[in-house]
């Protein structure tokens, strides 16, 4: 339809060129978007008035010369100027109605597009650190990082989704201590978890399970182990650490840390499977240090300049890009910093090939994202090709009631629970239903309602109906007329469904654009509130033949648009409810 629109505005552009009034770079201002009051028509362009200081001329009297040249078309029934210089269209019924088949058509391909297409892109989320399950908070990030990946593939791009495994940090070493504890626990001896441990149920079924695995093969004396600790709970569980790795030696502390690391980089990643997220990737960051990327990275920032020496340790320079203070990479010891790791992470994406870097990073990350940039540009990067974004963690509520979470004292909702509680549809609907930057209560009551109240029910509903309906066909021995005459389609609310069909693929383009998967979702609230009330107030099985055909056509029509959309997101088109 705005090609159309579009067509017609660049004639009359044409028109004014040629008699001099204006430049050929007018045609590069064209835009049309939908009229927001449909009385005025059913779209608008204010062309006149970005052309007006060009032309000399006041926005309505070069919106009257435009109108004299613009060239008729059968699909405008009428032309208008309105307000201080806006050209509204509004366009012939038949016009609109051909969305239909359309739509129909096209069925599950409805809203791809190849704008995209050639530009390879990395999303990196969830990430995790393996140190418990999935809580609920991660679930937002999870829900928004596969919607996004969806949009970005149906707009032609190649989008890859990538778990970046925290697996060579210290918070992984204190998951070791932590089932290790639970294991001389489970061998009958009795030690106490450190304060700053991780303390959650898991964690005893991950030091039960060594030990029925390896039996006495790794006991340490406990007087060894836990006399003379120092008070601080940061340097006591470093030196436990240390006298644990110590007294099993290398290759019996390996079991023990990749006890809890395995089992629970295996549980994240059936859960995430079972919510429908799917990585083509699972990333080790000890692989980093394992393939010398690291200092790989260290060696391109120190030829650049970016670092220097202080103390011992190696320092990035920060500071240039804004930072409030520079940064350890190296630390004296020899040691690397998580935001070495990170350095080194972002500059093997772009040496796979690259174009873009998608993060999606909890808030808690929100200061870190200038520090990186920063420092990908210090590696001759363009810093243009990395995007962070950022999610607020859900904050779960049961009644009046929020929960609170910590995974080190093992007291929060997984994501597996929510999962059961609500179900995959209603945790994914409304895990990206609102901009992901933006704070988010989960109502659990409401998830589970079956109400016009609930926006994912809502929704699949409207499907539902449609399915109804031809079911309903079907059990009276009706078929559906090959050729329906949407000429008998003339009623606003049959017209505002066509003008909804007709805006999808607009909507993804631009959700994909703005990463912004929540724009699908209110789309659908949109459409889905539109055909209720259409549903409500019209027959269909009943209607005489040729208008029932189109009527049937029109709802089915919607029906394939609320399955494309709601695929997009990841959430289900049940076909009965």
């Amino acid at each position: 339809m705005k090609n159309i629109i579009g067509k017609v505005i660049s004639q009359g552009l044409d028109t004014l060129i040629e008699e001099g009034l204006l430049s050929k770079e007018a045609k590069d201002s064209v835009h049309i978007e939908r009229a927001r009051d449909r009385q005025h028509g059913d779209f608008a362009s204010n062309i006149a008035m970005v052309l007006a200081k060009q032309a000399k001329m006041a926005p309505c009297a070069i919106a009257e010369k435009l109108l004299a040249a613009m060239p008729s078309h059968a699909s405008i029934t009428e032309v208008n100027i309105a307000g201080p210089g806006f050209i509204n269209f509004k366009l012939a019924t038949q016009t609109q109605s051909a969305i239909i088949d359309t739509v129909r058509q096209a069925g599950e391909e409805y809203g791809k597009s190849k704008v995209g297409a050639g530009e390879k892109v990395m999303l990196e989320f969830v990430s995790s650190n393996p140190t418990g399950p999935l809580h609920v908070g991660h679930g937002r990030g999870a829900a928004y990082g596969d919607a996004l990946r969806r949009l970005l593939n149906a707009c032609g791009y190649e989008a890859h989704a990538e778990y970046y495994v925290n697996d060579a940090g210290r918070q992984m070493h204190i998951l070791a201590i932590s089932v290790y504890v639970r294991y001389l626990e489970a061998a009958g001896q009795p030690a106490s978890l450190p304060a700053n441990g991780y303390k959650g149920a898991y964690v005893s079924d991950l030091g039960a399970a060594l030990y029925t695995n390896e039996g006495d093969d790794l006991l340490l004396e406990l007087a060894t182990l836990f006399a003379d600790l120092p008070e601080d709970e940061e340097a006591s569980i470093d030196a436990l650490i240390s006298r644990v790795q110590t007294g099993l030696g290398e290759k019996k502390y390996g079991l023990v840390f990749d006890a809890g690391l395995n089992a629970l980089v295996e549980d994240i990643r059936q859960d995430l499977s079972e919510f429908g997220v799917e990585f083509e990737t699972w990333y080790s960051e000890r692989s980093l240090v394992d393939k010398g990327m690291i200092s790989a990275a260290v060696e391109v920032l120190k030829s650049n300049g970016k670092l220097y020496e202080q103390a011992g340790a190696w320092w990035f320079k920060s500071t240039d890009y804004g930072d409030e203070k520079d940064r350890v990479v190296l630390r004296a010891n020899g040691a690397h910093t998580y935001f070495a790791a990170d350095i080194a992470y972002h500059l093997d994406k772009r040496q796979r090939g690259y174009d873009k870097l998608i993060n999606i990073w909890g808030a808690d990350h929100h200061g870190y994202i200038p520090r990186v940039k920063a420092a990908f540009s210090a590696m001759g990067e363009d810093a243009e090709r990395l995007h962070v974004l950022w999610v607020q963690f859900a904050v779960l509520y049961r009644g009046e009631e929020k929960v609170s979470m910590s995974t080190r004292g093992g007291d929060f909702v997984t994501l597996r629970q929510l999962r059961e509680e609500v179900g995959n549809d209603a945790a994914r609907y409304f895990y990206v239903m609102r901009k992901p930057e933006q704070h988010m209560d989960f109502d659990l009551e409401l998830a589970k309602s079956q109400s016009a109240d609930n926006p994912v029910y809502y929704v699949q509903y409207a499907h539902a109906r449609v399915c109804s309906v031809y079911r309903q066909l079907e059990e009276k021995g009706l078929q559906p007329g090959v050729d329906a005459d949407y000429s008998l389609l003339g009623e606003q609310q049959e017209l505002d469904l066509m003008m909804q069909l007709a805006r999808y693929p607009e909507v993804v383009e631009k959700a994909a654009r703005d990463y912004a998967p929540h724009q699908v979702a209110n789309y659908l609230r949109e459409l889905a509130t539109a055909f209720h009330a259409y549903y409500n107030a019209h027959p269909f099985i009943s209607s005489e033949e040729n208008l029932r055909n189109a009527r049937l056509a029109l709802i089915d029509a919607v029906r394939v648009v609320i399955a494309c959309g709601l695929n997009t997101l990841g959430v289900s088109a049940p076909e009965a409810m």
